[in-house]
C-alpha cells in the first residue's frame, strides 16, 4: 500500500514509518519541519526497481490545497500531525488540530482515499490537563462519555466527530480514531517513584512499536470486521505502576465504581482495549513478547 504518514518526524510517526517499510509498504512522509533522523537516512534507499520506498515532503497541512496536492496518489493515510499539548490553553492547539484533521479527511474524500487511521487521544476523557476528573467507571472503554475541559482533548473529540461526518457522506471510507496513550519504548520509561504523579492519566502507557502496529492494522488490515468510523483505545493492558491496581484504585479513585463484570486484579490497566482486539486484531506487546 502507498501510505502517507503525516507528522512523520514525531516519535509515533517515526515508528510507524519504520514498521510500514518493514511490512513492505511504500511511505510518503509529511511534516512541517525538515526530515530528521532516523528517517532522513531512509531517503537514500532504493528498491530493486530503483524506486525509493520512502519519500518526504515538507508541507503546511493547515493549507487545504497543499494537503490535497501532497496526498494525491496515496492509498491510505496515517494522520498524526497535531499540536500534542494544550499549549497556551487558548486557541493554538484547538485551531491547528481541528483544521489539520478536517483538511486531511476532506482531502482523502476528494481523492478517493478510503483507508485512514487518525491519532486521537486518551485525553478525550479528561485526564492529564483537566481541572476536573469525571470518571464514571473503570475500566474506561469507548462508551465512556467524553467531556474535556481543555483545547487538546476537545480537538481530539472534534476530529472524531469530523470522521463521523465524513463517512456519512462518503460511506466507502473507513476511518479509525486511535485513542493513544503515552507512547514510550518500554514500560519502565513510564514508571515513577511516586504513583501519585501518574494518577491523572491512570498510569497508562503504550509501547511505541505496539502503537505503530495498531495504526497499520487500522489502515491496511482487511479482516472485514468493521466499516465506517470506529474509535479505539490503544493502551497497554497493564499499568506503569508497581503497585497492584486495586491498591491504586482504593488509594486514589475509590469513589469511581468498577464496571459490572470487570476487575482490576494484579496490575490490570484502567482502560479496556478489548474493542481494538476484537475489530482490529490488535494485542499489545512489550519488547521480547
Amino acid at each position: 500500500m502507498k501510505l502517507a504518514v503525516t507528522g512523520c518526524n514525531g516519535s509515533v510517526g517515526t515508528r510507524i514509518v519504520l514498521a510500514a517499510l518493514q511490512q513492505g509498504h511504500t511511505v510518503l512522509g509529511l511534516d512541517t519541519v525538515p526530515c530528521s533522523e532516523p528517517l532522513a537516512t531512509l531517503l537514500l534507499r532504493k528498491t530493486d526497481d530503483g524506486a525509493p520506498p520512502f519519500v518526504f515532503n515538507r508541507v503546511d497541512l493547515t493549507d487545504f490545497d497543499a494537503a490535497l496536492a501532497a496526498l494525491d496518489g496515496s492509498e491510505g493515510i496515517v494522520q498524526l500531525a497535531a499540536v500534542r499539548t494544550p499549549a497556551d490553553y487558548k486557541v493554538q492547539t484547538h485551531n491547528t488540530n481541528v483544521v489539520i484533521s478536517w483538511n486531511i479527511l476532506r482531502a482523502a474524500a476528494e481523492l478517493g482515499i478510503n483507508r485512514i487511521a487518525q491519532a486521537s487521544s486518551v485525553n478525550v476523557i479528561p485526564l492529564v490537563w483537566t481541572e476536573h476528573h469525571d470518571f464514571e467507571y473503570f475500566p474506561i472503554d469507548e462508551e465512556h462519555p467524553c467531556r474535556p475541559d481543555e483545547p487538546y482533548g476537545l480537538s481530539k473529540v472534534i476530529c472524531e466527530l469530523q470522521a463521523d461526518t465524513i463517512v456519512r457522506r462518503y460511506p466507502s471510507m473507513r476511518i479509525a480514531s486511535l485513542r493513544l496513550s503515552w507512547s514510550l519504548p518500554t514500560r519502565e520509561d513510564a514508571l515513577r517513584d511516586d504513583p501519585a504523579r501518574r494518577r491523572s492519566d491512570l498510569w497508562g502507557y503504550v509501547q511505541e512499536d505496539s502503537a505503530a502496529e495498531a495504526f497499520l492494522l487500522a489502515v491496511a488490515g482487511e479482516n472485514g470486521r468493521w466499516s465506517g468510523h470506529e474509535r479505539f483505545f490503544i493502551v497497554a493492558p497493564d499499568t506503569s505502576a508497581n503497585e497492584d491496581s486495586m491498591e491504586l484504585w482504593q488509594t486514589y479513585w475509590r469513589s469511581v465504581p468498577l464496571k459490572e463484570g470487570k476487575n482490576l486484579e494484579g496490575r490490570k490497566g484502567f482502560f479496556d482495549c478489548s474493542k481494538a482486539e476484537r475489530l482490529l486484531g490488535w494485542v499489545h506487546r512489550n519488547p521480547g513478547e
